[in-house]
C-alpha cells in the first residue's frame, strides 16, 4: 500500500515551472523560486506533478492531506474488493443420490457467495480401471448445480484424481 512519492518543494530543481493553484486554477507560468514563494506564503506545500511537460507542471497544496487522501481512497477500494475464493467439494466415484445433492447444497452455497467450486473424485483400487464412471459421476453433479453455474474447467483426470471447476454464473443488472 505504498504511494509514489512526489517531487515536492526544495527537491524541484528545475528553471521554471508552470503552476497549478490550491484551488485548480491554472496561475501561469514562473520561475521555481517565486513559485515556492507563493506557496510557503499560504503554508502549503509545491508538488511536481507532471516532470515530463514542457516546462514542468507544479500545483500547490497541503501534500500531507493530500497523501492522506490517498491512503484513504486504497484502503477503501480494498475494503469493498471482494476476493473470489476457491473451494473445493470431494465426491465418491460410488456415491449414492442424496449424499450427491448434499454435496451439490454445499456447492450451490459456494456459488451464491461468489466462489469458483472445484469437484473432485479421488479414485481408489479398481476404480483406476473405469475412470468413466466417475466423469459421470461430475456429470451428473453439474447437472444438479447447473443453474448456477457454469464449467471453467471440464472434468480431467490427474493421476488418481479426477477434478471439474465450475464458476458462478455472472447475473446481470
Amino acid at each position: 500500500m505504498t504511494i509514489k512519492e512526489q517531487i515536492m518543494n526544495d527537491q524541484i530543481r528545475c528553471r521554471e515551472v508552470r503552476l497549478i493553484g490550491s484551488d485548480g486554477e491554472q496561475l501561469g507560468v514562473f520561475p521555481t523560486l517565486q513559485a515556492k514563494e507563493m506557496a510557503y506564503d499560504k503554508d502549503l506545500d509545491i508538488v511536481l506533478i507532471s516532470p515530463q511537460a514542457n516546462p514542468p507542471v507544479a500545483k500547490i497544496m497541503d501534500y500531507g492531506k493530500f497523501k492522506f487522501e490517498q491512503v484513504k481512497k486504497s484502503k477503501e477500494a480494498k475494503k469493498n474488493q471482494k476476493v473470489v475464493e476457491l473451494k473445493e467439494v470431494w465426491l465418491s466415484a460410488t456415491i449414492d443420490t442424496n449424499d450427491m445433492l448434499t454435496k451439490a447444497k454445499s456447492a450451490i452455497k459456494f456459488l451464491e457467495a461468489g466462489d469458483r467450486v472445484r469437484a473432485s473424485i479421488r479414485l481408489k483400487g479398481r476404480q483406476m480401471a473405469r475412470p468413466e464412471i466417475a466423469v459421470k459421476v461430475m456429470e451428473d453433479f453439474f447437472e444438479i448445480v447447473k443453474e448456477y453455474a457454469t464449467i471453467e474447467k471440464k472434468p480431467n483426470q490427474e493421476g488418481r484424481s479426477i477434478s471439474m471447476i465450475v464458476v458462478p454464473i455472472v447475473k446481470k443488472p
